[in-house]
């Protein structure tokens, strides 16, 4: 799958440039603790390298990658065993037990802090309190992802919710015609946009205006983490809100944008196969002052 000719790289019949080998390297340094095929996804979706119908090229960009491992240019993950069935839900521990009630103002409480999930432990905790305290539980991300810890600091500091931004949905009508971008913008563009996939205060958390202050400061301070991570800058948020559970206060507290309903058919659903998934409200928080313009500009040629 990988040519080299000299020093020339190509995936399938296209050039790869010196920066895109280094920032595969990256990815794969990165995610060390993924399997192949969740490196592949990550790849193929920040470098779109997507067929005609919007699918991703994973089978090719995994044979890619190892082609690269042979060649000594990249180190991946070993291979995982095959396991039948589904992947198992994470373990309840001691640790993801419900706390001690946490009640008031957020003033009481300040400052707030977000913290990068990194360490293995800390993975397993962010894992299990999704599984446990979120109605969708947990499930391994599509593609790139960030995570975070909220805190509060006062009066001692304690863990009270999660986040996670991850790639954004491949088509949503109410945003596109909110952007109002041509399709070859929107295919240049789309990893410009980082969606809110996973937000949890913990049930046990009751304190006014948290998670709206959580969503602000998590709008202040991705752009930076997100471009030190994948090198591109993200200039729009969004997320879907399911209507039966919830109102979205929270994000339209926090100043995000409510701009229609999804199809049903789900966030990643390339070729039009799901029709079972309950419509969605998207709410949409641009990041910066040309949000728009910046995501309807055109590759030049």
């Amino acid at each position: 799958m990988a040519q080299n000719a000299g020093t020339l790289l190509s995936f399938c019949s296209q050039p790869l440039s010196v920066e895109e080998l280094i920032f595969i390297q990256g990815i794969a340094e990165d995610f060390s603790s993924l399997g192949r095929t969740e490196i592949a996804n990550t790849v193929c979706e920040l470098l779109q390298w997507v067929r005609p119908t919007g699918k991703l090229k994973t089978v090719e960009c995994r044979a890619f990658l190892e082609s690269l491992q042979a060649d000594g240019l990249i180190r991946l993950p070993p291979l995982r065993p095959q396991r039948c069935g589904q992947r198992s839900a994470p373990p309840a521990t001691p640790l993801g037990a419900f706390g001690a009630p946490l009640e008031g103002s957020i003033k009481d409480f300040q400052p707030l802090q977000l913290e990068p999930v990194s360490s293995a432990d800390d993975q397993a905790l962010w894992r299990e309190w999704m599984q446990r305290y979120h109605y969708l539980g947990y499930r391994i991300p599509f593609g790139a992802h960030l995570r975070y810890f909220v805190w509060v600091m006062a009066p001692r500091p304690i863990r009270v919710g999660a986040l996670q931004f991850s790639s954004p949905a491949w088509r949503m009508a109410a945003r596109e015609r909110w952007i109002g971008w041509t399709e070859p913008a929107r295919r240049h563009n789309l990893q410009k946009i980082v969606s809110n996939s996973r937000f949890l205060i913990l049930p046990w958390v009751r304190i006014r205006n948290l998670a709206s202050s959580a969503l602000a400061l998590a709008a202040r301070r991705l752009p930076d983490d997100w471009q030190a991570r994948y090198r591109i800058r993200p200039v729009l948020l969004e997320t879907l809100v399911d209507p039966g559970r919830f109102a979205g206060t929270c994000y339209r507290a926090a100043n995000w944008i409510e701009v229609g309903r999804t199809t049903g058919r789900g966030r990643q659903d390339r070729d039009h196969r799901r029709h079972d998934v309950s419509p969605k409200t998207i709410f949409l928080s641009p990041l910066t002052a040309d949000a728009r313009s910046c995501l309807c500009a055109e590759v030049t040629p």
